[in-house]
């Protein structure tokens, strides 16, 4: 069986080196690019899909390009602590959890593809499109680029090209634009002095306004990943491109006094050498992702608000669970597995996941606070930091002991 991949981006990448670890030979990532390119600027992978990438046999590449995030921490408008946690091995994982460049890590799984699977399996300037969308046709009606790769009836055709998902409009025409929540992010990196332990993933706000900044490359200068978000008036722009230019001096604006001993929130903005803004959108959960010779996957699958840091996470373990299921003849354990936590997800972060003890401070204590054990309790900021890594699948129990979805050859 040959699988073709629509989407060469981290999950499409990921789907690659998964199915070759399991056995399969024939696999064609096909990009609607001309050129992959390091585009974007920082995220986080969680431990689950660090492991994933390990038992890929990626681990010191991993390292190499990535920090060791060492703690997560919230804090009010005023910076004033409200939770913080350690996390990846300080936290009792097996694995690290690593701040990154999205850029770095896309080509590192780019270039191990090429190594493994050769580079006539990566096309790019391959775009899938969809000349007449029949819901339950599976793959009929799809093409990829000018026609010279024909999707044949004995082809898996994965769809891993985002949010704006081809396949996914040939199996749900009709979805429309991705749903918009009203808030904007603006993103970009800066080059500042180190903040807290050095490795710390910090977020500030106030349930509306919010301020994240963590350290994806240390040495002798600390580049600082950060994103600023408020509430957008009038219609929301170039709804899932993350890659549209803002001007800092704009953004800083609305930050201009979220000034705290530990970090200048203003300063960090304002030295930005690019930044760029993202209305927050995602997609709503889908009945299924399979339809006869085609499924989804990441964000064409479930693409979520960008809270939690497990946008690229979830793509790569849906790489590794399609890998197993299909290396056992079953397709549809893929998607058995995997629809029900990504929709639990979905809907998770857009009640704002474990960041809505920022949320609950403010609406309790406005003004802020001088104890937050008044405002919102140790056990009930601690039972949400819990429950969102059991909806997320990230519990450290639970991810040490869970068996392998590496295939033996």
């Amino acid at each position: 069986m040959r699988v073709v991949i629509a989407g060469g981006g981290i999950g499409g990448l990921a789907t690659a080196l998964s199915l070759h670890a399991a056995g399969f030979e024939d696999v064609v990532v096909c990009e609607a690019a001309g050129e992959i390119r390091p585009l974007g600027v920082g995220i986080n992978l969680l431990p689950h899909a660090v492991r994933e990438l390990t038992e890929l046999g990626l681990a010191e590449r991993l390292a190499e390009i990535g920090v060791a995030t060492g703690e997560l921490a919230y804090f009010n408008r005023y910076g004033r602590p409200i939770w913080s946690e350690p996390r990846g091995l300080g936290a009792g994982y097996g694995w690290p959890q690593y701040s990154v460049h999205r850029g770095r890590l896309q080509m590192l799984l780019l270039e191990a593809v090429t190594e493994r699977l050769g580079a006539q399996a990566v096309r790019t300037g391959s775009r899938v499109v969809s000349t007449g969308p029949r819901p339950g046709s599976g793959a009929d009606g799809l093409r990829i680029g000018t026609g010279d790769l024909r999707i044949e009836a004995d082809d898996l055709l994965v769809g891993a090209d985002g949010i704006h998902s081809a396949v996914r409009a040939h199996l749900f025409p009709g979805e429309g634009p991705p749903p918009w929540n009203g808030l904007v992010l603006w993103r970009g990196t800066t080059y500042g002095e180190p903040f807290l332990t050095g490795r710390s993933m910090i977020m500030a706000g106030d349930g509306t306004r919010k301020f994240v900044a963590y350290p994806i490359e240390t040495g002798e200068r600390t580049l600082i990943n950060w994103i600023a978000e408020r509430p957008l008036d009038g219609e929301a722009p170039a709804r899932g491109d993350w890659n549209r230019p803002a001007d800092p001096r704009r953004i800083v604006e609305h930050f201009a006094d979220w000034r705290f001993d530990w970090l200048d929130v203003p300063g960090i903005i304002s030295g930005a050498e690019a930044a760029y803004e993202y209305p927050m959108v995602d997609r709503d959960p889908l009945p299924y992702w399979t339809s006869g010779n085609v499924t989804l996957l990441g964000d064409a699958a479930h693409a979520m608000y960008p809270i939690g840091s497990n946008g690229a996470s979830q793509a790569i373990i849906d790489a590794r669970v399609l890998a197993h299921s299909l290396a056992h003849g079953d397709l549809a354990a893929y998607e058995t597995a995997r629809r029900p936590v990504t929709t639990a997800l979905q809907l998770s972060n857009r009640r704002m996941g474990p960041e809505v003890v920022m949320k609950l401070a403010h609406e309790r204590a406005p003004d802020g606070f001088d104890d937050i054990e008044r405002v919102v309790p140790l056990a009930e900021r601690a039972e949400i930091a819990a429950s969102y890594k059991r909806t997320a699948g990230f519990d450290p129990v639970s991810l040490n002991e869970r068996p392998s979805w590496s295939v033996t050859r």
